[in-house]
């Protein structure tokens, strides 16, 4: 995953930000339901997003709005898979260690 992707995803689960740059981190098992709770609720504000403006712009006769070719479901996915793993083995998640 290429950086800006990673830290959006770090941004969403409360782990990074433009004040506290995450090189180095920690995820910790007791804190992964409320990861994938935000996980789970940026991905459903980001399809709503982009159903609103497909609506919007056949409201306005516009041609559909582009969007990025990997929606952020698809980004996440993995992650996702990787926080259930570990949460499923009480194991934590680092990165740049």
């Amino acid at each position: 995953m290429l950086q800006p992707n990673g830290q959006r995803l770090l941004e969403i689960i409360g782990k990074h930000s433009a004040a506290e740059p995450s090189r180095k981190g920690i995820l910790l098992p007791a804190q992964m339901p409320q990861a994938l709770a935000a996980l789970s609720t940026a991905i459903a504000d980001d399809e709503a997003a982009r159903h609103a403006a497909i609506i919007q712009a056949q409201a306005d006769s516009q041609p559909p709005p582009r969007f990025e070719a990997v929606s952020l479901r698809q980004r996440a996915l993995p992650f996702i898979d990787m926080i259930r793993h570990c949460q499923s083995t009480d194991e934590a998640i680092t990165w740049g260690v």
